[in-house]
């Protein structure tokens, strides 16, 4: 089963793109958060389930949110994500 990726708006999938041409920290981002976007593809389930008290408020009320997940990257990076 093949799993879509879609980022909340266009504004943040923007910010992804631009990282691409960016400084040489911002494209090591950018490979960081397109190998972990492949790993999630391939398995939706591969970050660590956020315990739902630990949700920050705001996702909740501006997405709706039923779920969350924290996908650890390298430097200390983070990237959130929901199913």
């Amino acid at each position: 089963m093949e799993t879509n990726v879609a980022f909340i708006n266009k504004k943040l999938k923007g910010q992804f793109d631009s990282l691409k041409s960016g400084k040489s920290e911002d494209q090591k981002l950018y490979k960081f958060i397109d190998r972990a976007l492949d790993d999630i593809k391939k398995d939706i389930t591969c970050g660590v389930k956020v315990p739902k008290k630990l949700w920050p408020k705001s996702y909740v009320q501006e997405y709706g949110l039923t779920n969350l997940w924290k996908y650890n990257l390298p430097d200390a990076w983070r990237l959130i994500y929901t199913i």
